[in-house]
Parts: C-alpha cells; structure tokens; sequence
C-alpha cells in the first residue's frame, strides 16, 4: 500500500509544469536508443545487400557509417536532451552543450572519413576482382588523403572553438620559416618520401641495392621519414629517405632476364675440336626452352688464346628472373657443356707448365760430367779420411815407442851384467857391503 502512495505522488509531480523536463529527457534518450537501433538495422541490411550485388564501394560507404552515424545519433539526442534538462539546474547548459555537439559532429565526420579511406586502402591491395595496386603508390594517397582530412577537422573545432582561423594561418607562416630552418633533415626526409612516392624506382617487396653504399635488401615499408629494408642476413636497415635523392639506386627486381657470363678454356692439344665443341654448345643453348634467344643476345665464340688453354665465352640470358632457379639453370648449362667437352675427346684446361729441351744431348752431357765431378768428389773424400787414418796409426806407435824407453836404465843394467865387456855387475848389496868395509 505505501509503494503504491509513493507512485501516486510521483506522478502527481510529474504533472507539474516544472518537473516535467524529466518526462521530456527521459522521453529523449528512449527515442534516440530507438532510432539508433533502427539506423544501424537499416545500414547493416544496406551493407549486406550491396556485398550481395558485388557493389564493393557502396558496402564500404555503409560500413565505414555504421558506426559513425550511430554516434551522431546520440550526440544529437544527447544535446537535445541537455536542452531540456536546463530548465532544472540552476546554470545555463545551452552554450556547453552546442559547443559539445559540434566538436562532436566533427570529430564523427571525421572517425567516417578516415573509416572509408582505409576500407579503400584494403580494397585496392586486396580487390576481390582484378589485379592489386602498388602498395607504395596506395599507401602513399591513403596517407596525405588522412592527412588532408585531419588537418581540415583540426582547422574547423579552432574555428567552432572561437579561434580566428586567418591569425592561425598567419601564424603559421611565420612559425614555418623558422621550424623549416630547425628542422631542414626531417622536411629533407619528408620530400625525399614524397620523390619516392611520385617516381616510384622501387616498392614495397623490391629487392634494391646502391652501388655508392652499403645498402641491399628488401624493402618492407617506405614511411615518410625512412625506409625500412630487410638485408639478406634478416636485418632490418632503416635509411633515411633524403638518401635516396642523393644516391644511385638498383632494382633488380625489375629485370627482365638473368644474363649466363662464363668463360671455359679447352687444352692446346684440342685445337682441332674447340670449332664443333663452340657449335654444340651454342645449339646447346638454342635448344633449350628455358634459354632466352629471341629476344636477348646469344653469344658462344672462340676468343682468346690464353697462356694456358683455347678459351671459349658463353653469353646468354634466362626466361626466368628468379634467383634459385636461375642457378639451377646454370648449373644444368654448365654441366651440359663439360658433357659436351669431354664426348669430343677433349679436357677442360687448367693452369700448366711445359719445358722445351732444344739439345737434349748437350744436356746428356752435361749430365755426365756432373756425375764425374761428383765420383772424383768422393774419392778425393775417400783418400783424406785414409790419410787421416794413417796419422792416427802413427800417431799411436810413436806413443808406444816412447814407453819402453823409460825403463832403459834398468835393461842397460841388466844387459851390462850378462855383457863380458861390461865388467862386473855391481849389484846394491855389495855397494852397501863396500861402503861398510870403508868405514
């Protein structure tokens, strides 16, 4: 019983004039989440229709407004419902809430434009019918197409903000001389993207390398300062764009054919086959159906006489461009030729030496006579070791010699007692005996 007296009281207020904005607002929000629903129901069956029909930029218009216009759905019911809440506060919400609305509007403009454009972005690199677009030149207008939208949005919420647009841009041209004088590398970096984008010598997935520098690989993204390239060790190298204005750039990406440049040497004593080897190995070439010969150069010719071979060049060009398989072709053509060498009973040549003897009999010669020096050589060393020999022989019986002599007074002794002409032996004891007596 008390709820339903709290009810009744309730709607009795509501009745009042002054506290009717509540039934208003209220009434405000329930149609806005209404016509939301309604308008997104609407634009998703548009879309799916359009998908159906293959009409590829209309699914795309609805798609990139879906979202955009449901916003724009409620910030008018929003705005309008503040208008009507004003009445119950004690300060003014009108000119907050028109400012509110129309920095919202902008920006929902803007959230749609930018949807769109890259909706297209997707579109052109990945089209469901027909050939993609250049990723560079698509990326490159998506790019200054957000640009030029953000910039004219930025220009518009100063303007509905109460700034003077003409004291902005005057600003700006006195503010432009000096940022363009403190930072010339980042605006040189900038055209140099913006070269890149209107002469287009390469593109994402191109495989580019500079003769002046260090630079080879893969481009992966040309942004409007730097260029990002993948090298072929899967390091990432960021140039700076301006580089590119002041080098010379090659892509090999863009060739047409990849050129075969050999050259092969066959021995001097092939002469007689090097004429037919060339002309098999040119018809080699001719018959081949992965050998480029209509429209690019064939050329297999005797040239040189080198210091140790007949030399022979090979010079031709592929169909295909393609790395891999361009060394498999070569290898398959360089094999094919050694074939072709070696079934005319000739030899591919190498670096070799030959010695002319023009007298061979003189040389016998002097042969003979060296061997002679050298037999007389060792004799000659033969009799100095026996001379050697000798003096050491005689060497060691004059020691021999000079031994006994020093026992000679004992044998002089010994021969003077059994020598009649000697005269007595006197031996020790009797001179002992005699000197005795003396005494």
């Amino acid at each position: 019983m008390e709820l339903l007296e709290l009810s009744k009281q309730w709607l009795t207020g509501l009745a009042d004039r002054e506290q009717l904005w509540i039934v208003h607002a209220f009434g405000v929000v329930l149609a806005t989440l209404a016509v939301a629903m309604v308008v997104t129901f609407i634009l998703k069956r548009l879309e799916k229709k359009a998908d159906n029909n293959d009409a590829t930029w209309l699914m795309m218009l609805f798609k990139a407004a879906r979202s955009p216009t449901k916003g724009i759905i409620w910030l008018v019911g929003i705005s309008w419902a503040g208008y009507l809440t004003h009445q119950g506060m004690e300060f003014d919400l009108v000119n907050a809430v028109k400012t509110v609305r129309q920095v919202g509007i902008v920006l929902m403009i803007v959230w749609f434009l930018v949807r769109f454009i890259r909706l297209g972005e997707k579109e052109f690199l990945h089209p469901r019918k027909g050939d993609p677009g250049d990723p560079t030149t698509v990326g490159a207008v998506s790019k200054l197409l957000r640009v030029a939208v953000i910039v004219t949005a930025g220009l518009v919420l100063l303007q509905s903000l109460g700034y003077s647009i003409s004291g902005v841009m005057a600003l700006g041209g006195v503010g432009g001389i000096a940022l363009g004088f403190a930072a010339k590398d980042l605006l040189a970096n900038f055209f140099g993207g913006l070269t890149i984008y209107m002469d287009r010598p390469f593109a994402v997935g191109d495989w580019i390398r500079s003769p002046d520098q260090e630079i080879e690989g893969v481009v992966e993204n040309i942004g409007w300062r730097q260029t990002r390239i993948r090298t072929f060790d899967r390091r990432p190298l960021y140039v700076p764009n301006a580089t590119f204005t002041q080098i010379s750039v090659e892509n090999p990406s863009r060739m047409e054919n990849r050129r075969i440049l050999e050259t092969v040497g066959i021995r001097y004593d092939d002469v007689i086959h090097i004429k037919s080897i060339v002309d098999e190995v040119r018809q080699m070439l001719i018959d081949d159906d992965r050998i480029e010969t209509e429209k690019q150069t064939l050329i297999v010719n005797f040239t040189t006489f080198g210091a140790s071979s007949l030399d022979f060049f090979v010079y031709t060009f592929t169909k295909t461009v393609n790395w891999v398989e361009f060394h498999q072709i070569k290898q398959e053509v360089m094999l094919s030729i050694s074939e072709i060498v070696a079934k005319h009973g000739a030899e591919i040549a190498f670096p070799t030496s030959t010695l002319h003897v023009p007298h061979p009999v003189a040389l016998a010669r002097a042969g003979s006579e060296r061997e002679a020096k050298g037999a007389d050589r060792t004799r000659e060393t033969t009799d100095d070791g026996n001379n050697e020999n000798a003096k050491e022989d005689v060497a060691g019986s004059g020691d021999k010699e000079e031994r006994p002599s020093k026992q000679s007074p004992r044998k002089s002794r010994n021969r003077s007692a059994h020598d009649p002409q000697a005269g007595p032996e006197v031996s020790d004891n009797d001179s002992e005996t005699g000197e005795e007596s003396e005494q």
